[in-house]
């Protein structure tokens, strides 16, 4: 994914934003507080919500993948699809993406959704966490099936050498890239946690595969192909491998070096990702604890709450590539991690 931040301040900068965003206005004077941003950016996810109960990228791509990142954020807050204030909306994505469950196990739809391994991992984490509480027998029953085929079309997509492409082996020549991998990983580790059986050689195949991208200085490189170290990409792995329950990990001290020495610094945007690449790094330093949380927390919070914008919907995060939608969600998982609703980020 491509992600790019972009700091808005006031005066001319509020006027270029503004032709751009034509309902949006920047937040000048003093940031929001924590609660208050947060509240008002679920309101801003729930106005935004289509009536068939997906949320899209811009030009309407990715529904899938930004609909169970979205309803993600829902459920952080506390909610589940059958109890809290944004019950609802968090009903309305779950039906979407049983909706867009396959004969064949995807959920996604190829011709809709492209790179649709994204859409597939980010639903399976979505909805094995929707899973652990839902009340409703029917609903229940339903969850578990479309999931247990869910975790057969990955085993089947896995490449060769242990990762995954942006589509399956099969259809993508047996590529493999790390952040779709990281997706799976995450989602068949949500699917494990509520039940739903997952090969545990699908897992052992995917740490190797993370293992051997990893470089001498900890960096995980774009692909088991090569493409050098990415620091959004080492910082989703070291997430992975926490959710695989493998803290202990050898390859991981130098992992974090490698993570805190390009994402520690909060005001850095010399590489690309900044949103994907902190969605994870945040979920690291979260398992981490302690002082080395706290200091992140502070900053990250700080810059995240600067930079949000405020529309007639509520308050969100403008994003130029991928869309309002993938930044708002995203930002509000990192801000949320601290509630400790979802099993999957719990410490």
């Amino acid at each position: 994914m491509n992600l790019f931040s972009r700091r808005h301040a006031c005066g001319l900068a509020a006027f270029l934003i503004l032709a751009a965003f034509s309902e949006s206005t920047p937040a000048c004077g003093a940031a929001p507080r924590l609660d208050e941003a947060i509240n008002d950016s679920l309101d801003w996810l729930v106005a935004k919500q289509s009536r068939r109960g997906s949320w899209s990228a811009n030009e309407g791509r990715y529904p899938t993948a930004i609909t169970a990142l979205a309803g993600t954020a829902l459920l952080m807050e506390g909610s589940t699809s059958s109890q809290g204030p944004r019950a609802e909306p968090i009903r309305r994505a779950v039906d979407y993406l049983l909706a867009r469950a396959r004969p064949n196990g995807l959920i996604g739809d190829p011709k809709g959704d492209d790179r649709y391994t994204y859409g597939h991992g980010f639903s399976m984490l979505f909805l094995s966490q929707v899973l652990g509480e839902e009340d409703d027998l029917r609903r229940r029953e339903e969850l578990v099936r479309v999931l247990t085929a869910a975790v057969e079309f990955s085993g089947r997509a896995q490449t060769k050498d242990g990762g995954w492409g942006y589509v399956s082996a099969k259809d993508g020549d047996d590529f493999d890239e790390g952040s779709t991998t990281i997706t799976q990983v995450q989602g068949l580790r949500g699917c494990r946690n509520a039940g739903i059986p997952v090969p545990r050689e699908i897992l052992d195949k995917a740490i190797g595969y993370i293992h051997r991208c990893t470089m001498d200085d900890g960096g995980v490189q774009y692909s088991s192909k090569g493409g050098g170290g990415r620091p959004a990409i080492s910082a989703a792995a070291i997430a992975s491998l926490f959710n695989a329950g493998e803290e202990d990990d050898t390859h991981v001290p130098r992992m974090l070096t490698y993570a805190e020495r390009h994402l520690g610094n909060i005001a850095n945007n010399s590489f690309g990702h900044w949103h994907y690449a902190h969605y994870y790094y945040a979920q690291v330093m979260y398992r981490e604890g302690g002082e080395a949380w706290e200091t992140y927390r502070s900053q990250i919070e700080k810059r995240l709450l600067g930079e949000i914008q405020r529309d007639r919907d509520g308050r969100f995060w403008p994003q130029g590539y991928i869309g309002s939608a993938y930044t708002t969600a995203t930002n509000l998982t990192i801000l949320q991690l601290e509630r400790g609703t979802l099993p999957i980020y719990q410490r």
